[in-house]
């Protein structure tokens, strides 16, 4: 395809103008977003991302307009992935909640920056050197297998705040233990220090880089045209942050995704390694010569198998017996966090919504198999005491008709 360089201009002056919108009018004041918030710009940004389709679709034809969408689809379900590897290094620092903004919005900017790269590095390579589609097929089957195995599910095994960088940062560089707002560095007893706010920024730089490595592969997997590869990769990372929001304590639900991305990248690989074989310039497979078997994947089976394994791996997610077992549990547990919290003034409508919704799911608790309790609950005997506390406190105002004095809940980890 034939991308005028007043295209590409235009379009990336789009993209960094929403980046700044993002950073002068969303987190420039340290707030958290609210639902509706999150909600709104989602569907915005996701709303952009479908309208240039269409753009392309009307520029340049069917066929790149399903290479988009196919490669803007992957790249989102893999920025989800993203999502709870950016909630583990902010519960593992502790980052407070208003400010949980600005570390996104700077995940997401470097992400475009060191994908941006790499687009550019891939692209070059490619065009001289049709082997490396080999390379790129068996690294991304090689990261499927390793993602079922869970060897690098959410890298939660090793303690992404406390890699390699940060903990040479903090052996080196005089850090405080604690925030002063969203600034980097700080000033205690008369000495510039860093804050945690500049090692967090260091331990999701970091990842961004990592995840490069997954993501730049898979979307060339489906396409080779580079305004597309860099369109569909910055699109995806738009409207992250308010995606964190809107399906944060939903994210833990999604208790199959990385099977779903597994078979996602095994089948991008497998794609790869056929587009090779109809490239084939290695001396050693077939004498040189372009080996025509198996056919090639078209974009319109790669945008069906995308679609199709997405959705089912959210249906099982939700409806496996795992899936509905951890509906009920967190339910019980959100009813309940909510109830104790409920500020002394609050309608006695409110409480009895709550109260009705709590024994709802408590009623199911007992259907749900002791296996996934065991799995499922973390901290037994605490679970068990915050039930107790958001029962008793709602037969104490039953019984007097006194509104409870709120808890101060910790701070999740």
């Amino acid at each position: 395809m034939e991308v005028s360089p007043l295209v590409w201009t235009v379009t990336i002056a789009v993209i960094l103008g929403m980046l700044a919108f993002d950073y002068f009018f969303h987190v420039r004041k340290a707030h958290e977003p609210h639902i509706k918030e999150a909600a709104i710009w989602s569907a915005i940004y996701v709303g952009a991302a479908l309208l240039f389709g269409l753009f392309v679709l009307w520029e340049w034809g069917g066929t790149f307009a399903g290479e988009y969408y196919a490669g803007y689809i992957t790249e989102k379900a893999l920025s989800v992935d993203n999502l709870f590897v950016f909630l583990i290094i902010i519960a593992s620092f502790k980052v407070p909640r208003e400010d949980q903004q600005k570390v996104l919005l700077f995940g997401i900017t470097f992400a475009l920056v060191a994908r941006t790269a790499f687009i550019f590095v891939g692209a070059a390579a490619l065009n001289a050197l049709a082997w490396l589609f080999y390379i790129f097929g068996i690294f991304l089957i090689f990261t499927a297998v390793n993602l079922i195995k869970g060897e690098l599910k959410h890298k939660d095994e090793e303690d992404e705040a406390n890699n390699f960088i940060v903990r040479t940062a903090k052996r080196f560089m005089h850090t405080t233990d604690y925030y002063d707002g969203d600034k980097l560095f700080t000033i205690e007893n008369g000495k510039r220090a860093m804050t945690p706010m500049l090692l967090v920024m260091v331990a999701i730089g970091g990842t961004d880089i990592l995840f490069a490595f997954d993501s730049i592969p898979a979307i060339f997997g489906l396409t080779q045209e580079t305004y597309l590869v860099f369109t569909a990769v910055a699109f995806s990372l738009m409207g992250l942050r308010q995606l964190y929001f809107l399906i944060d304590g939903l994210l833990d639900r999604l208790i199959y995704l990385s099977w779903g991305l597994a078979i996602i990248l095994g089948f991008i690989g497998y794609k790869l390694i056929v587009h090779a074989l109809h490239e084939n310039d290695l001396g050693f497979i077939n004498g040189g010569q372009p080996v025509h078997f198996p056919p090639e994947v078209t974009i319109s089976q790669s945008l069906t198998v995308i679609v199709g394994v997405l959705v089912v791996t959210v249906l099982l997610s939700l409806y496996s017996p795992k899936g509905r077992a951890l509906r009920v549990i967190s339910g019980v547990r959100n009813v309940a966090e909510a109830y104790v919290t409920l500020p002394q003034d609050a309608p006695a409508e409110d409480r009895e919504r709550l109260a009705a919704k709590g024994a709802k799911f408590a009623a199911r608790m007992p259907n749900v198999p002791q296996k996934y309790q065991d799995e499922l609950i973390e901290e037994e005997a605490e679970f068990r005491s915050l039930l107790a506390r958001a029962r008793g406190k709602h037969e104490h105002f039953e019984r007097t008709g006194e509104a409870p004095e709120p808890e101060k809940l910790p701070e999740k980890e």
